[in-house]
């Protein structure tokens, strides 16, 4: 599901102190990035991303982010794939980037960075954000690699799975959702699963969500795990139970998602192939597979699995999906074992996948009606909220020549008014059954819009009697309004 990252390491430069401007450090640090060989993704006039050499081997890469804002330089390397230790590799990274922009700065006068620059930002709007992904390979490597997606005998299911994530995720890139990081929005659009859409006649999110991915390095690794199981699983299981066991599980995943996370967008194939590694768990515990190879198995896997599950305890990973993926694989691998054994009793086979399909679809449609789902409600109080508090605020928009009579009764009539209106509708808010995240955020609103009173009120008095002795307090029940602006916008992520 939603692929987090962890071990990281920052540094603020203030460009004032090395003298040196931000367009001059943007071509330098550009330069330094190419140097060291990184793949350099998108680039604008406020910096550009890079990720160290990617190996699908041992699916290992940072992201370096070089972000230039108000005179000051941020550089940031933060690992991808969920790592929980980096080794010093992400300060090593950085240390790496600014050692080579010294002896690059060395060389360059400032007469030939401004022209670099010149050139580079006719590239801005159209940097190719693909290119950091194109291999460079021979064409028999290429080959070899191309094959992992044509389905072929023995190896048919999994390389359709990797082809239709792909496809997804090439026409949400296509249609506009984010390379790198898809905003919500997309996601959603796409088929995500968030409780607030899904509950509301939108179930169908539980399965699609499995083919949705947060931006290229999410889809990445989860392809690469999908490949690995894959081809050690689909020959066991052939091409009926592998798509079952994917669809199943993936199901499995999104349903714990929903049950766990009522305001995260859930996304990606993790729960499904978590689903899968628990199907050959459950096999690896059988004499299905060779002996002499079912220790060693067991071990990798077991470890592979283990780390996942640790790694998903920090945040921005769905970890539920991945322990409700893996749970309903572990099922489904022993419910699968008795037709794997007995190879010609056909009805050791359908019937099982029929009935593990039914158990699992029925369960899961029980257990989403039975979340609940005040979501709905809630959306049309904050409507009215929003309505009411454009009304309130229309005495703003009053011009100076307004008569004293008509502004005071506009106060009255109409601002007042509707901030005790709102008043209402979040202690309406309060008595639903939500998230503790949106109860904070209602005591929030319930601050606001007491200020919002107490402020209008001395506004009132302010004109009534033509003073400015309110001036002091109304000062404060507006800084007090920004401030609760300003927190808002932190916990909502802007």
């Amino acid at each position: 599901m939603a692929s987090g990252y962890a071990a990281k390491h920052a540094v603020e430069l203030p460009l004032a102190q090395i003298k040196i401007s931000e367009e001059h450090f943007l071509v330098l640090a550009l330069e330094a990035a190419r140097k060291l060989n990184w793949e350099i993704g998108p680039i604008n006039a406020s910096g550009f991303v890079a990720f160290t050499k990617f190996s699908i081997a041992s699916s290992s890469t940072e992201e370096v982010l070089v972000s230039i804002d108000n005179g000051f330089a941020n550089l940031r390397s933060e690992s991808t794939g969920g790592r929980l230790v980096d080794w010093s590799k992400n300060k090593k990274n950085i240390n790496q980037l600014l050692a080579t922009f010294d002896q690059l700065r060395e060389t360059d006068n400032t007469e030939e960075l401004s022209a670099k620059y010149e050139e580079l930002s006719k590239s801005f709007s159209s940097q190719d954000s693909l290119a950091a992904f194109q291999p460079n390979t021979s064409k028999k490597t290429a080959l070899g690699l191309f094959s992992i997606f044509i389905p072929r005998k023995g190896f048919f299911i999994t390389p359709l799975l990797v082809d239709l994530n792909l496809l997804v995720f090439i026409l949400m890139v296509i249609n506009g959702a984010g390379f790198w990081l898809p905003d919500s929005e997309s996601l959603i659009k796409w088929g995500a699963n968030f409780r607030p859409v899904t509950l509301q006649g939108e179930l169908w999110r539980i399965l699609s969500c499995c083919f949705v991915h947060i931006g290229i390095v999410h889809l990445t690794f989860n392809m690469y795990a999908l490949i690995y199981i894959g081809m050690l699983l689909e020959p066991i299981l052939g091409n009926v139970r592998t798509i079952t066991a994917y669809l199943l599980t993936g199901i499995a995943a999104s349903t714990a998602s929903l049950v766990w996370h009522p305001l995260t967008i859930s996304a990606g194939a993790s729960g499904a192939i978590f689903g899968l590694y628990g199907v050959f768990l459950a096999l690896l515990t059988t004499d299905i597979v060779e002996k002499s190879a079912r220790k060693a198995l067991l071990t990798s896997i077991g470890i592979f699995v283990a780390y996942n599950l640790v790694n998903g305890m920090k945040g921005g990973i769905d970890n539920s999906a991945h322990l409700g993926g893996l749970a309903c694989g572990f099922i489904i691998g022993f419910a699968y074992t008795p037709g794997l054994k007995n190879p010609r009793r056909t009805i050791l086979k359908y019937p099982v996948i029929i009935v593990m399909a039914i158990a699992v679809t029925s369960s899961s449609f029980l257990i989403s009606r039975g979340i609940p789902n005040d979501f709905p409600r809630y959306d049309e109080l904050m409507h009215s909220f929003a309505s009411n508090e454009s009304q309130a605020l229309e005495v703003l928009k009053l011009p100076n020549t307004t008569p004293k009579d008509q502004i005071l009764s506009e106060i009255k009539d109409r601002s007042l008014y509707y901030w005790n209106e709102d008043i209402t509708l979040v202690n309406e808010m309060e008595k639903l059954n939500i998230p503790k995240e949106l109860h904070e955020r209602d005591k929030k609103l319930l601050e606001y819009c007491n200020f919002r009173v107490n402020s209008y009120s001395l506004i009132y008095k302010t004109v009534d009697e033509g003073t400015d002795k309110y001036r002091d307090s109304i000062k404060y029940y507006n800084e007090q309004i920004v401030s609760i602006f300003d927190d808002l916008q932190k916990k909502n992520g802007k």
